[in-house]
């Protein structure tokens, strides 16, 4: 670890670390979704805005941080990243549900909890590494497991995919089931680019 002379803004930590557990939030309840009719699915729903929502709030505040801050932990471009990476994987979450709710789905496809449960562990895993930012260690096994996770998430869409265009007939109905399956896998992608993000403010501080 590099030898600082400085004194660092270390609140980020907590910020960071704040903002991944809104995302155990948002992958929980999307798990809550999968089996719920469609009034318990308005009503979760409305919790994962509110999670998105307090998520904002949790990317707005590091953001106006950075620009107050002269001295930040690392480098100002992967703060900005991390946060921003972190918020995708929120938002994407959040468009699903809200997908859900639009097109009236009622029943999803069984292999949309293997996603939703990729989520849910990447989403713990990342709530995990956050505070470990602090010191730089222990975190290669997180980064590891979450790009394992990802290349597990794109093999379990690509047979979704197939399997969806091969057993659903009503075009309309196709459409609307791949439009979530779709922001799902871009929420599997959003915590590998975090975790590379991690990665690489690793390699730079060692």
């Amino acid at each position: 670890m590099r030898l600082r002379l400085t004194p660092r803004d270390t609140s980020y930590f907590d910020l960071f670390a704040a903002s991944a557990v809104h995302l155990v939030t948002g992958a929980n309840l999307l798990a809550e979704m999968l089996g719920a009719d469609r009034a318990t699915r308005k009503e979760l729903n409305k919790r994962m805005a509110e999670a998105e929502h307090a998520a904002d709030d949790a990317t707005h505040t590091i953001m106006r941080r950075l620009n107050q801050t002269f001295v930040t932990p690392f480098d100002r471009d992967d703060i900005y990243d991390l946060a921003s990476s972190l918020d995708d994987c929120m938002d994407h979450m959040d468009e699903a549900s809200d997908l859900m709710v639009l097109y009236k789905v009622d029943e999803l496809p069984a292999r949309v909890s293997d996603q939703v449960q990729v989520l849910q562990r990447a989403a713990e895993l990342t709530a995990e590494a956050m505070p470990k930012l602090r010191s730089m260690e222990s975190l290669q096994e997180y980064w590891v497991e979450i790009n394992r996770l990802e290349n597990q998430a794109d093999k379990s869409h690509r047979k979704l995919i197939a399997q969806m265009f091969d057993e659903i007939a009503d075009p309309i109905h196709l459409m609307k089931l791949k439009e979530i399956v779709e922001k799902l896998e871009d929420a599997a992608d959003a915590f590998e680019k975090v975790a590379n993000t991690v990665e690489t403010i690793a390699l730079k501080e060692s």
